[in-house]
């Protein structure tokens, strides 16, 4: 079952990286690589011996003349590197192409030339330089684990939380492909768990305190964190819907990490284990898997050693910092004060639970912008202050459900709404500081003076394009006021990719309000009210 999609990985590399990175074509990169799979293809080889290919044992391909030319032939399934690679020179191609041949006859000439010249290219040169170069980092990290099993045990787990966030992680995954098809097993997954479940532990104290605590929004999102962990194996909803908001938990997560990892070290020491935990499939560590790993009573130990020792750690030295406690109250105060006729024209009174009506008065046309980072207080409501987010791009307003992303539309993130834009440019909902801004302009971190966090993730998936088509404007601490222009991106390139443009807008720190709901649904421009908070009593 897990062979079925990692033998023809190369094709799915294929399909995705032209169009994403380099608006190539994707079923012209499919085709190239699929040349190289061909049982035509590799029967090419049959009746010829192995050799290394430039004397690297590890990377063993059958020499045959073609043309008179020596053609290596190597087995292609499970790699990631010669797609890669193929796309790298697919793209340059295929746009020069475009301006060479009249539009007009493009659509016949283009892919067939760059098929006609990448084939060849690729079967003679860029695939086995491929595996070339996934066998030399598949045996640098064979070299450290055969040095110092006990060292690996402990660099791997400890490396991870910063891989992951970065997607440098990547690669790692391609090399543990390469392992189990050239030597029968990998080495990596078995300290990999050590991290995924350090993980998954702090994310289970993070969980308990928020029981304690009563935290309703907090519960939500680590109790579908910890399932998508403990169950899928997958990191991304704990590190992103919790670990990377509270600086707190990642040193005590690390030491979950370091635990694991110190377990898989001494425990092969003691077992002679020369190449550490093993695994012969390629799997997400999660509960599911552990049976995939040998031998599977150190990796229960090392695993439950990684997820206990970060839990407690949450449990005990609490997951919040002071600063994160502080903010309503600061909130609150800089909301007492901005009381002034704009901002109740501009927020409309709530009372006794009623729902906020919108927006009233002729100074809510000139005057959202002024009023994004003011809040009122109702005296005789007996509620909190309304704080309020502005919208940060023209276009229509839609439910976060509506999100093809199981991640925003359920909520993980923390709630807000979703805009399917028709303007080309981000701006600041608010007042406040650049807290993160990613250089691929895909996503940004706003805290803003109202106490709100902000997440403005422009469209889905769109990391994959590595800032191909954004140009940012602000960096990490910079000021921003209302209508700060943070990054404009080009609709074209990205539609072109196949990525959706709705933009989910997310305010992280829910948890520390008692509502977090829509002005209204429909069409909406820069700097309109979006969203309105309010504030704990």
């Amino acid at each position: 079952m897990w062979q079925c999609v990692f033998v023809f990985l190369p094709l799915v590399v294929t399909y995705q990286t032209p169009s994403a990175k380099i608006g190539a074509d994707p079923w012209v990169g499919f085709a190239i690589m699929a040349v190289l799979m061909l049982p035509g293809f590799t029967g090419l080889a049959a009746g010829v011996d192995k050799t290394a290919l430039f004397g690297f044992e590890q990377a063993q391909v059958a020499i045959v003349q073609v043309w008179g030319l020596p053609m290596p032939i190597a087995d292609y399934s499970s790699q990631v590197f010669p797609p890669l690679l193929m796309a790298a020179v697919l793209g340059p191609l295929y746009k020069g192409l475009k301006k060479l041949i009249p539009a007009n006859l493009q659509l016949i000439f283009v892919p067939f030339l760059a098929m006609l010249i990448m084939i060849p290219l690729t079967a003679f040169l860029i695939g086995p330089i491929g595996v070339y170069v996934g066998a030399g980092l598949a045996s640098a990290l064979a070299a450290i684990n055969t040095f110092s099993p006990f060292i690996f045990a402990i660099i791997i787990p400890l490396a991870y939380p910063f891989m992951v966030p970065l997607g440098l992680h990547w690669p790692i995954n391609a090399i543990m492909l390469l392992n189990i098809q050239t030597l029968g097993y990998d080495f990596i997954q078995g300290p990999m768990g050590a991290w995924n479940f350090a993980c998954f532990g702090a994310t289970a104290g993070v969980l308990f305190l928020a029981w304690r605590e009563k935290d309703k929004d907090m519960k939500q999102t680590a109790t579908g964190a910890l399932a998508a962990g403990l169950l899928g194996g997958i990191s991304e909803p704990s590190l992103y819907g919790i670990h990377l908001r509270y600086k707190r938990i990642y040193p005590r997560m690390l030491v979950g990490c370091f635990t694991g990892g110190l377990i898989i070290g001494v425990g092969s020491l003691i077992l002679g284990l020369k190449n550490g935990i093993t695994t012969q499939a390629f799997v997400f560590t999660s509960l599911l898997t552990i049976p995939a790993f040998d031998p599977i009573g150190l990796y229960v130990i090392a695993v439950a050693g990684a997820f206990i020792v970060a839990m407690l750690l949450i449990i005990f030295s609490g997951y919040k910092n002071p600063a994160d406690a502080a903010a309503p109250a600061a909130a609150t105060a800089v909301a007492g004060a901005a009381t002034t006729g704009a901002a109740r024209d501009t927020i409309p009174a709530v009372a006794g639970g009623q729902e906020l009506a919108g927006v009233a008065g002729e100074g809510a046309a000139v005057a959202p912008a002024a009023a994004t980072a003011t809040a009122v207080a109702e005296p005789d409501a007996g509620v909190g202050a309304l704080l309020q987010v502005a919208s940060p791009l023209d276009g229509t307003v839609v439910a976060l459900d509506t999100v093809p992303d199981p991640v925003f539309a359920g909520g993980v993130m923390g709630p807000g709404v979703a805009i399917e834009p028709t303007g080309d440019t981000v701006y600041s909902p608010g007042a406040g500081v650049v807290a993160a801004a990613q250089p691929t302009g895909h996503a940004f971190g706003l805290q803003l003076d109202n106490g709100a966090e902000v997440l403005i993730h422009v469209g889905i998936d769109t990391v994959n394009l590595k800032g191909e088509g954004f140009d940012v404007k602000v960096r990490n601490g910079d000021r921003v006021e209302v209508g700060t222009p943070l990054v404009t991106f080009d609709r074209a390139v990205i539609e072109k990719a196949g990525y959706p443009l709705i933009t989910p807008v997310i305010v992280l720190n829910a948890d520390q309000f008692d509502t977090v709901d829509p002005v209204a649904l429909g069409p909406t421009t820069h700097g309109a009210p979006l969203l309105v908070i309010q504030q704990k009593v």
